[in-house]
């Protein structure tokens, strides 16, 4: 198998990411770059996170139009896994590939620290090694990470097991408390329909290894890899 990983002007989490799967996960990857639709034979594709092109007009805004996501979007059409954290959430809402938008945090300020986060299903390749109900210590680090969408989204997303990961305590409770930033539902991770895409705030690739304080997002990369390996 083989991974992908996108890189765009602004870009400051694409050698996390290769990092992980090169030497934590001792897989094949390479970098995709943004003016290429060339995404070389990958099995899977990482949108990490960052501040592609700035961050002007708003997050993931011009990056939508780049070459590669024109790419990005025919591969997952095709069925291809694609996984967007933090910016590349934000890139992969603005592209169409999943619903919603992020927008400024409640507070409006920057916000970089571990949070915990609910596991809402197991079934997806990328949850494939959790449980339901299980919760994990990832970091956050970001401004625009407060999810919003319509009513009639939120209730597809509730209907069809589509919200991947909420906000939670240490215990697994969903409370205000929990929500760093205002997101709807406490929501951190989404889905789309085919199950193939999933966006989220968090960070796995600062959460893989334990010399990070937390090895938890390692079990998404894993998640993936076995997907990937039973296909």
């Amino acid at each position: 198998m083989k991974f992908g990983v996108l890189v765009f002007p602004g870009s400051n989490c694409d050698h996390d990411t290769y990092h992980v799967i090169a030497e934590v996960a001792h897989q094949p990857v390479t970098f995709l770059w943004h003016d290429s639709e060339d995404l070389q034979g990958v099995d899977a594709v990482l949108v990490p996170g960052g501040f592609a092109y700035g961050d002007y007009l708003r997050t993931g805004a011009i990056a939508r139009f780049s070459p590669v996501m024109q790419a990005v979007k025919k591969f997952a059409a095709g069925g291809g896994l694609v996984l967007g954290i933090c910016n590349g959430f934000q890139i992969l809402t603005e592209a169409g590939l999943l619903p919603g938008a992020l927008m400024r945090n409640a507070g409006l300020k920057y916000i970089c620290k571990q949070v915990h986060l609910r596991v809402e299903t197991a079934d997806s390749p990328f949850t494939n090694q959790l449980a339901k109900g299980d919760v994990l210590e990832i970091p956050i680090g970001h401004m625009e990470g407060n999810y919003f969408c319509t009513p009639e989204e939120l209730r597809r997303l509730e209907a069809e097991d589509r919200i991947a990961f909420r906000y939670a305590t240490a215990k697994g409770e969903i409370t205000p408390e929990a929500n760093p930033n205002g997101s709807l539902g406490n929501i951190a991770g989404i889905l789309n329909e085919k199950r193939n895409v999933l966006g989220m705030m968090p960070h796995p690739d600062r959460s893989s290894e334990a010399i990070l304080g937390s090895q938890d997002g390692w079990k998404i990369f894993a998640s993936m890899i076995e997907a990937l390996a039973t296909h």
